[in-house]
């Protein structure tokens, strides 16, 4: 470092910087074939966590949610905001609802299509659409048996 300076006569500082960042300024393309998330639109590198991932039902193969960098991809973040507003506004797996169909309970969810998985009282498993949902009876059973309102 010291020949480099001496050779083009100006001050050269050297700093360590994360994976993210490295990314950042060598990636050029992501999986999806669109520019890498953290090139183009992202000024923060947010936190991700493996809990976004479970949550967008994302294969839990390393290879498959990890970005340029090594990471768990940036976009598991910056969708898991939209997963988490559907969530909410879906009975929790578990609630006891009552639909066109009867009543049954639910369990299994489809976020991004709005639907969820009903086991109805006749041992059909129907997907079934949110808007079809008359009444949620109960949030859901804990696992003492006993309902939660």
């Amino acid at each position: 470092m010291k020949a480099l300076a001496k050779r083009f006569h100006t001050r050269i500082e050297m700093r360590q910087i994360g994976v993210r960042d490295e990314a950042k300024l060598l990636a050029d393309y992501g999986d999806c074939g669109k520019p890498v998330c953290c090139n183009t639109h992202l000024k923060e590198m947010p936190p991700v966590s493996m809990k976004m991932a479970k949550l967008q039902k994302a294969t839990l193969d390393p290879s498959k949610v990890s970005g340029r960098c090594g990471r768990l991809k940036c976009c598991l973040r910056y969708e898991y905001d939209t997963y988490e507003e559907f969530r909410r506004e879906l009975p929790n797996v578990g609630a006891l609802v009552v639909t066109r169909l009867g009543q049954g309970k639910v369990v299994g969810l489809e976020i991004l299509a709005r639907k969820m998985v009903v086991l109805y009282e006749d041992n059909r498993q129907i997907l079934t659409d949110e808007k079809d949902v008359l009444t949620v009876i109960s949030k859901r059973k804990k696992e003492d048996n006993t309902v939660e309102a």
